[in-house]
């Protein structure tokens, strides 16, 4: 565990798995079918955890692919606006396409439209993952989609292998997201491969659930996770999160707030966790600064752009003093 903990303290990051375009209607409470108006920018959740990462002070690079067109440059763009290392961006001609997601600023029904046909982020090889120099970065970070489908399933467990080898350590966002996945069974089955390969794990009551077999058993299987070493945060939407590490079970609250959508809070989690860890900070602060970052972007329209910088997360901590306990 203390390989892991010190190798996020390097606060230098090698992220794993999709870079997109966001676009969410304008003015926010637009629905998106009435709209006229429509912003965009960077979106995905490797490139979110990315952005909110370097906005908190960290280092980070992705390894994806994106298309040769002019939303795979928009994305590249973004993500260097964000300063993010993109030096391990493939470009990929053909029929290939970033991913598109169409949403809204809105929880009225909130609706959220997901574009993947011929994505490209999916075509990652062995031989991109084998060009990363990872003694460079302090730990590993994916999440779950890059292993829905071949070749990035593959080449991101080999990823994991080259990672041990340089003896940086591995953390895994589950992020299931049923449409990308050929059956429910396969998603299973290598969701808990890529998770017991992990030495760190972040995922919901559903995600362990869902890899568990029934979402009374995701609890269950944290814990065994953990039992076997690992560090697991086990979150549980608005009931906060218990995070299992070194014997403890530790439960934390929310940060209440009038959200405006319910995606990018995942991602903005991860990075204030990982960035508070990073700081050395005692790991309830670290849980409850990521419980904030996730409030924070819950709050506004997008995704990356709606990240908090180390400013703007203090300032919210500082009106809202304590979260709510669970």
């Amino acid at each position: 565990m203390s390989a892991l903990i010190n190798g996020i303290k390097r606060g230098n990051f090698v992220v794993f798995g999709r870079a997109g375009m966001d676009m969410y209607a304008d003015p926010q409470g637009t629905k998106a079918e009435h709209a006229d108006l429509f912003r965009a920018d960077l979106g995905g959740s490797s490139a979110n955890i990315c952005a909110g990462l370097c906005k908190l002070g960290m280092k980070s690079a992705l390894v994806t692919s994106v298309s040769d067109d002019t939303v795979g440059r928009f994305c590249t763009n973004k993500l260097q606006h964000y300063g993010v290392d993109t030096q391990y961006i493939k470009v990929l001609g053909g029929e290939y396409r970033v991913s598109l997601a169409v949403y809204e600023s809105t929880m009225d029904d909130f609706q959220l439209s997901i574009y993947r046909n011929n994505a490209v982020d999916f075509q990652v090889t062995d031989a991109d993952v084998d060009r990363v120099a990872y003694n460079q970065y302090g730990a590993l970070i994916t999440a779950g989609t890059v292993f829905a489908a071949d070749p990035s399933r593959s080449s991101t467990f080999k990823a994991f292998e080259n990672a041990k080898a340089a003896g940086v350590p591995v953390i895994f966002d589950i992020d299931y997201r049923p449409y990308s996945w050929p059956s429910p069974e396969v998603a299973a089955d290598v969701l808990t491969r890529a998770g017991e390969a992990s030495d760190m794990i972040v995922g919901n009551d559903e995600e362990f659930g869902f890899m568990a077999g029934g979402l009374d058993k995701g609890l269950d299987m944290a814990r065994r996770l953990a039992s076997q070493g690992r560090f697991v945060i086990y979150k549980m939407g608005h009931e906060g999160a218990i995070t299992l590490w070194d014997d403890q079970e530790i439960r934390t609250g929310i940060y209440p707030v009038t959200a405006v959508k319910p995606n990018g809070a995942g991602d903005s989690f991860i990075s204030g966790l990982l960035a508070g860890i990073a700081e050395g900070r005692d790991l309830r602060d670290c849980i409850e600064r990521g419980s904030a970052c996730a409030s924070i972007v819950v709050s506004q329209p997008g995704c990356a752009p709606a990240m908090p910088t180390t400013a703007e997360l203090d300032a919210f901590l500082q009106s809202h003093p304590g979260a709510t306990p669970v």
